[in-house]
């Protein structure tokens, strides 16, 4: 074997079919705090989310499309935790941070369409939120059981499209030593980096892709918002402002916190990144943020919150 010394030195000219990924490299006391909060987060995110689809699922005055699209949006960050998290936890345990070449690709892959999948969720719940304030009568007729499945399933085909012609041009590159990826999961700039051939191709295609699934739906989402604010501003009662303002305002924050994150991460050219600001971003969005998104939509929703005391009321009192 080579040493590590000698993978982090000099380029070994053979193709490689694992990586070694440098996860958090501190003192044990370190590793250990660091594994406890991952676990805590991951553990709190799964039961968050599941909570919330239970809630939607089976309370009759929640049918309705913001909390079809809200059960859609936990589901997503079920996995988009899980593709992660699981791989990061075994690694503090096992202190093994291999990775092999077809494990970090199929990582890579479920990772970016699950991103790109909330990207296109996020457009979508923004569209309904403009129909909902700015066509309130035709809401209903516009906004169908159908037409809910049909923006669903147009998010998530959508998501998972676009990932599968990013992963196929970067699996087609070639990679040589040093196969250390200094990040915690295969993300595409420290995959990226560690190719020993001409990469320019793979590079224009995830930049274009990553510009159009986050641009687009950004737009789609500030249209919406600018359409709904001047519509709210129009209203002649403050009552009236104040509820149309309170239906919007946990999506608007979960929409800064998601589309800040991403576009520093990943709409803007791969070599000028500093990598261990990139971990920290990463973990900002990939860990902490799906356990925040629950947590502001039910903070910020009168319904959700009364029917989860009611049903915390219920059990405890059962």
């Amino acid at each position: 074997g080579i040493a590590m010394g000698t993978q982090y030195g000099m380029k070994n000219q053979t193709a490689i079919n694992e990586f070694i990924l440098l996860g958090f490299s501190y003192g044990l006391q370190v590793q250990t705090l660091l594994y406890l909060v991952f676990l805590v987060t991951y553990m709190v995110t799964i039961t968050e989310n599941a909570i919330i689809i239970f809630v939607v699922k089976r309370n009759h005055r929640l049918q309705k499309p913001m909390y079809y699209f809200l059960g859609n949006l936990s589901f997503l960050e079920i996995w988009y935790v899980s593709v992660t998290l699981p791989r990061l936890l075994f690694g503090f345990w096992s202190q093994s941070m291999t990775i092999s070449f077809s494990s970090c690709m199929t990582q890579l892959y479920f990772f970016i369409s699950l991103m790109c999948t909330e990207c296109v969720l996020l457009a979508v719940m923004a569209y309904d939120r403009y129909l909902a304030v700015c066509h309130p009568l035709r809401y209903p007729a516009i906004m169908t059981h159908k037409l809910c499945f049909q923006l669903s399933i147009l998010s998530w085909a959508g998501g998972f499209s676009i990932s599968l012609v990013k992963v196929s041009f970067i699996s087609r590159l070639t990679f040589c030593g040093p196969q250390v990826i200094n990040h915690f999961f295969c993300d595409i700039s420290p995959v990226l980096n560690l190719s020993c051939t001409d990469m320019s191709l793979a590079e224009t295609v995830d930049f274009a892709l990553a510009l159009v699934i986050l641009l687009v739906p950004l737009l789609i989402i500030v249209f919406s918002y600018c359409c709904i604010l001047s519509d709210i501003l129009c209203m002649p009662s403050v009552q009236g402002r104040r509820k149309a303002f309170s239906t919007c305002t946990s999506h608007v924050t979960v929409v800064i916190i998601f589309f800040s994150a991403t576009l520093f991460m990943y709409a803007r050219p791969r070599r000028i990144r500093p990598f261990n600001l990139n971990k920290i971003v990463s973990v900002f969005y990939a860990v902490f943020t799906p356990a925040l998104n629950p947590l502001i939509y039910c903070l910020r929703n009168k319904e959700v919150k009364e029917i989860l005391r009611k049903i915390i009321s219920t059990s405890c009192s059962a």
